[in-house]
């Protein structure tokens, strides 16, 4: 029974993480008010449309991490009890699967993060300039976010190898 206490504290880390996100999503959109009511500079008023565009793919994310595993909580007792040892392989399975897409995330994003840096400084424009921080700003968040959940998704996986049906 300890490993479906693992599994359920496991679920419900990643939806108190989609939660999170959702805060964060909400404090962008706040901020992107804020600059559409108070901003008086081209600068200011530029980054209303990329803060609406980051915050719209924060909730996209929230959703995905919480659509993801809230149905997950319920599911896995079910499991277990059906057949611990292939309920414990699919799982070690799963996990092994999201530290290499984890790991493909950790090296994408800091490309898009150059990108954005190099679009700062080679474009006058300051719809593309606010484009550029705000790509910076969503990579960092992302990498934050992921980082949490790659910290957890090896714990877990760690925890689901010593395991036993």
């Amino acid at each position: 029974m300890e490993i479906i206490k693992l599994s359920t504290d496991w679920a419900k880390a990643e939806v108190i993480s989609s939660k999170m996100v959702s805060l964060l999503s909400l404090l962008i959109f706040l901020v992107a008010l804020g600059f559409w009511q108070l901003g008086k500079t081209p600068m200011a008023k530029s980054f209303v449309w990329p803060l609406l565009v980051a915050g719209l793919l924060l909730v996209a994310v929230s959703a995905g991490l919480y659509f993801a595993n809230a149905p997950r909580i319920a599911q896995f007792e079910a499991a277990y009890k059906k057949d611990a040892g292939t309920f414990i392989q699919s799982e070690l399975a799963r996990t092994a699967k999201s530290k290499h897409d984890l790991a493909l995330v950790f090296k994408v994003l800091p490309i898009i993060t150059m990108a954005a840096t190099l679009l700062i400084i080679f474009t006058q424009s300051t719809l593309w300039r606010a484009i550029g921080v705000t790509t910076i700003l969503l990579m960092t968040l992302l990498m934050l976010i992921d980082s949490h959940t790659e910290a957890r998704n090896t714990a877990y996986h760690q925890k689901l190898q010593t395991a036993k049906p």
